[in-house]
């Protein structure tokens, strides 16, 4: 049995982990040079506990159980959660009421633990938020995540597994035969398959297109976001909602894992041809500022180090469209996964497996004797009691070379992220986060770029920060 996952971010990744359980031939291709650098990279980075979801959607049913999932996950994948709680807030009695809403709309989607705050209850959780503040909605089961790390710690254990990624290559053709495909071509080889997986994100629908396959039309929706630096990151505890309206969640305020400050996002729906467009504005910037100090009035936007945005797929039915196509017998589509996709995934991953694969299609799937559940990420040396990692250091002096002062990531961290696949600037830099810290790579990326070369054997001029058409250096001045 031969299974083509189509896309490497979180969904992609998360399906072809759970696939890693049974005895089948998993591929994934993913177009970019590395996985998980489309939504997955830029998005609000919360663990939604599952009140928001409007009961009987796709969305309801897997919201509430991907976020136990992801709390279970993180201990076998070893990588960063953590369970923050949200507090939704309201200014007066109509939003109030619409909070009410959201406890009986978490209770019929299994949201455990919902609390109406008032007062000073609000204000002995988050002592900075505005005191014009009346309600809250306490949400305990919310947290925060690191995006790209899950993707890549359920990459890495997937291919423990078996899984055969494929980098660098985009899906161009399909060869269909009485409804059902047997081939997947790319712009550089082509695949035997039994089952494709269509998780190609922004690109699903275009993807479905090409197949002959039903699909939702996407558009992306943009998310302007401002991050500030870690002398912020104490300034709340839990990730902070406005009161949703019908359209968004709103502009949020909430720590990072890393320990810093994310502000955003905010929702602009862009047309259909603009998949690509993460340009930021300063109306989407002032309007960030404007709606956070509403909420954290003490927050100093001086802080900030980065703005950036990302992109989030919308379909007309704002619902994730997952199932099995009715023209190509063995084509799923797992596409349209908005907000709150990221929570979601290990739910979607299991649900395509046992409720499409093995229940819908009759496919008898036999699990592996010698799976393996568990995956180590990158030891942070820095982190480490400075006995034992003195102890490291004279086993390998390169456990002691800081490159990133920022985030103190050793020159060990970086040759231990291109063993496990980095090949660009940005694959060091969502593997180890040197690059990520206030100077934002400005003074470790000349470092970096030459350890890369070293590592990879490889020209200096043929390093990329994250494409092919990226390159930082492209020859030398003189010889």
């Amino acid at each position: 049995m031969k299974i083509i996952i189509i896309g490497g971010g979180i969904i992609g990744t998360f399906i072809g982990r759970e696939l890693s359980k049974y005895d089948v031939e998993i591929t994934l291709i993913e177009k970019n040079l590395d996985i998980a650098w489309g939504t997955t990279k830029a998005n609000s980075a919360v663990l939604h506990p599952g009140y928001d979801d409007e009961p009987g959607t796709m969305r309801a049913k897997l919201c509430s159980r991907g976020n136990y999932l992801h709390y279970q996950l993180a201990k076998e994948l070893d990588y960063e959660v953590k369970n923050t709680g949200d507090l939704v807030v309201a200014f007066n009695e109509d939003e109030r009421k619409i909070l009410e809403e959201l406890i009986l709309r978490g209770a019929k989607n299994n949201v455990p633990g919902l609390t109406l705050l008032e007062g000073n209850e609000i204000f002995q959780k988050e002592p900075n938020l505005n005191k014009e503040i009346k309600y809250a909605l306490w949400a305990p089961t919310g947290g925060i995540i690191e995006p790209w790390g899950a993707a890549i710690a359920a990459l890495e254990n997937a291919m423990m597994n078996g899984l055969k990624l494929i980098l660098g290559e985009k899906v161009i053709d399909f060869e269909k035969r009485n409804k059902k495909i047997y081939k997947v071509y790319t712009n550089r080889a082509s695949y035997e398959a039994d089952i494709i997986i269509n998780a190609a994100g922004l690109y699903g629908d275009e993807i479905a297109k090409i197949a002959g396959s039903e699909f939702q039309p996407i558009h992306p929706r943009r998310g302007e976001y401002i991050l500030l630096d870690k002398k912020m990151g104490n300034i709340v505890n839990s990730v902070i909602f406005p009161t949703p309206t019908p359209k968004t969640k709103g502009i949020l305020v909430l720590p990072t894992i890393d320990g810093g400050l994310l502000l955003g996002p905010t929702a602009e729906d862009l047309p259909e041809d603009q998949k690509d467009n993460t340009s930021t504005s300063v109306a989407g910037i002032r309007k960030i500022i404007e709606e956070t100090q509403k909420l954290v009035p003490s927050l100093d936007i001086s802080y900030a180090i980065k703005t950036f945005a990302g992109l989030r797929a919308e379909t007309p039915n704002k619902d994730f469209f997952i199932k099995l196509s009715e023209k190509v017998n063995n084509f799923i589509n797992v596409i349209g996964i908005r907000s709150p996709g990221l929570t979601a995934a290990p739910a979607i991953a299991e649900y395509v497996v046992e409720e499409i694969i093995i229940e819908e299609m009759k496919i008898n799937l036999t699990k592996k004797k010698n799976f393996i559940p568990f995956r180590r990420k990158i030891k942070k040396y820095s982190e480490l009691p400075l006995e034992d990692w003195n102890e490291e250091i004279k086993r390998d002096p390169s456990c002691g070379k800081i490159v990133c002062y920022c985030n103190q990531v050793t020159e060990r961290e970086i040759i231990e992220a291109i063993k496990r696949g980095a090949n660009t600037i940005d694959g060091i830099k969502f593997r180890t986060r040197a690059s990520f810290g206030r100077c934002q790579g400005n003074f470790c990326a000349p470092k970096i770029l030459e350890i890369l070369s070293r590592e990879l054997n490889k020209d200096i001029s043929e390093i990329f920060l994250n494409s092919e058409n990226s390159w930082i250096l492209n020859g030398r001045v003189r010889k």
